[in-house]
């Protein structure tokens, strides 16, 4: 097929139409726009039109490109490059290198591209088939170490139907681009293997089998894992305004999820926060293997003061190399921040298309493309029986924190967990500041579902109480209710917040969870002797330091069973019955 090339013929920040010559265009197709100094900037066609005219949305800056520049059009879409090597490296939405780029230009210049992935580094391949075996698209060839893992070599998914194995290389070193397998179909067409290929970034990865999602993924974050959990494979969002805490808990989540492989997606959030992921993360020890974090970690760099186009670009992205990993096996993590600024990248491309805008100016298929990309999660169960998944994390940033405006209503429709950040919460103070009543997860919790109602009905009762004392006055009100109330702050300050830079509180494992839940559990339900509400506050303030002070102690050191003592004890004077927990 010829490909395509044509003149620009007008710009539109980075919406840029373009005449076209002679040959074929697709939607989603990459092209290239030559300007007079020679660079070549990045596109993808968005709209063809009748008459040979096409729409492109740039990934570049599009200053000083003029009526009149060629483009070329490359007959591919936008595609991403799969193979060993991704894991620790930092790319723009683009997948150039960001750490390479830096390496050639301070400032990032226009129309630079470099080799996504080592193309001169030796991998030491094991094969796994032999000659004469049959193997289709997604059959694997062998395998490489990659960092903890090893990483699965695949017949490109695209290939579709049987093949021979007429060739495959010995164990021995290899780089990306070296062929490594010959396969023959049967009317002899022959295509040559290597350890990379190509995929592209708009369409989903097939599943072999797919599975719902039912097994708890474990956060450390207590609130999370306890009331509001999210399984593997699953969704979850947490929309919240400006200054709620969306990024710390992002950063925790990355840290401390038990999952194997972590995707940063910076999909336009402002340029301070993912300079802190880029700085911090290198240099963080990962907890599970001793290692650096860096060695289960990807991270896709596109920031606010990036060109608009490239954030759907760096979703896109992300998602797919996540779909790769969950093909070897793996549990993968995604962490979008903020699908709120991607949404906006729509609006404004939608917007210099002349589109009919939906609410508040969105495109009218904004739901869709939010619902779709969150169906590229779950559970897949893989041809040897054993299963991978992707969980997505999507943060969302609506204006003055209305959850009510389009982007955080498409995202809670399509997602299995709500973790609704609250203003109130965190100028309180109170971290994580996660809605305790207007959250919720449809995923199975690290607690029994009773265990879960139970804390859940308390945090309601104790809430309408503190309405009553607003409204009323501590004397306006019983002692019972204002033990019930007191229990209610109990659960909140010592089982729901956490201190995330602390190294003990800042994660909770399952078994500590559940120990925590017993000892929380054992207070709610012992009777209390006190009267008057100064001597109820005041016991329950002693209670709720000596608590937070074990939060904060190690496990296994002299100074945890003695802070626990000392908690018991607080317990017995208040008039519990304490019993071994």
């Amino acid at each position: 097929m010829q490909q395509a090339t044509g003149k620009v013929h007008s710009v539109n920040e980075s919406l840029v139409g373009v005449h076209i010559n002679e040959g074929a265009i697709m939607n989603g197709e990459v092209a290239y726009i030559i300007l007079e100094d020679g660079k070549r900037l990045k596109a993808e066609v968005i709209d063809v039109k009748k008459g040979k005219k096409v729409y492109l949305q740039v990934f570049e800056d599009t200053s000083w490109m003029k009526v009149g520049d060629p483009v070329e059009f490359s007959g591919l879409p936008l595609s991403v490059k799969l193979g060993p090597g991704i894991l620790g490296s930092v790319t723009d939405g683009l997948q150039n290198p960001l750490y390479e780029l830096g390496k050639i230009e301070w400032f990032l210049e226009r129309g630079l591209e470099v080799e996504p992935l080592d193309n001169t580094k030796k991998w030491h391949f094991t094969p796994f088939v032999k000659k004469g075996d049959i193997v289709t698209g997604g059959s694997v060839l062998g395998s490489v170490p990659e960092k903890l893992f090893e990483h699965k070599i695949f017949v490109p998914f695209s290939i579709q139907g049987n093949y021979i194995v007429e060739q495959i290389a010995s164990e021995g070193e290899y780089t990306i681009d070296e062929t490594i397998a010959i396969v023959n179909d049967i009317v002899g067409k022959t295509i040559r293997l290597t350890m990379a290929f190509e995929w592209p970034v708009k369409k989903p990865m097939p599943f072999y089998e797919r599975s719902v999602p039912t097994d708890p993924m474990p956060t450390g974050i207590r609130i999370l894992d306890a009331l509001f959990p999210i399984a593997q494979g699953g969704t979850a969002c947490s929309p919240g305004p400006f200054g709620a805490g969306k990024t710390v808990l992002q950063h925790s989540l990355a840290k401390h999820s038990q999952a194997d492989v972590v995707i940063i997606a910076a999909c336009g959030e402002r340029a301070g926060e993912a300079v802190e992921v880029f700085k911090d993360f290198p240099e963080l020890i990962d907890p599970r293997t001793g290692k650096s974090l860096m060695d289960r970690t990807y991270i896709v760099g596109n920031t606010s003061s990036m060109p608009v186009a490239a954030r759907e670009a760096s979703v896109y992205l992300a998602t797919t190399v996540g779909e790769y990993y969950r093909k070897q096996g793996l549990n993968v993590l995604i962490l979008a921040d903020s699908t709120s600024r991607w949404a906006q990248a729509l609006r404004e491309t939608s917007g210099r298309k002349e589109e009919i805008p939906g609410p508040e100016a969105f495109p009218m298929y904004i739901s869709t493309l939010i619902s779709a990309f969150y169906d590229r999660a779950g559970v897949e169960v893989l041809s040897d029986g054993k299963t991978g998944s992707l969980s997505i994390i999507g943060t969302v940033s609506p204006a003055g924190g209305n959850f009510d405006e389009p982007v955080t209503q498409a995202t809670l429709l399509s997602t299995g967990a709500f973790w609704g950040l609250s203003r109130a919460l965190s100028d309180a103070r109170k971290y994580p500041a996660i809605d305790r009543i207007d959250s919720n997860s449809k995923y199975p919790s690290l607690l029994e579902k009773d265990e879960v109602s139970y804390l859940l009905e308390l945090l309601r009762e104790g809430k309408a109480i503190a309405s009553n004392i607003i409204l009323m006055g501590e004397k306006g009100i019983t002692d019972e209710s204002y033990i019930r109330y007191q229990k209610a702050e109990l659960v909140d300050a010592v089982f729901l917040q956490q201190n995330s830079f602390h190294e003990v509180d800042g994660v909770t494992n399952p078994e500590r969870l559940r120990f925590m839940f017993n000892m929380v559990k054992k207070i709610l339900d012992s009777p209390v002797h006190l009267k008057g509400k100064g001597e109820i506050r005041s016991h329950f303030n002693f209670i709720r330091q000596a608590f937070q002070d074990w939060n904060y102690t190690p496990e296994g050191e002299d100074g945890f069973d003695k802070q626990k003592t000392r908690l018991l004890n607080l317990v017995k004077q208040m008039g519990h019955v304490a019993e071994n927990v």
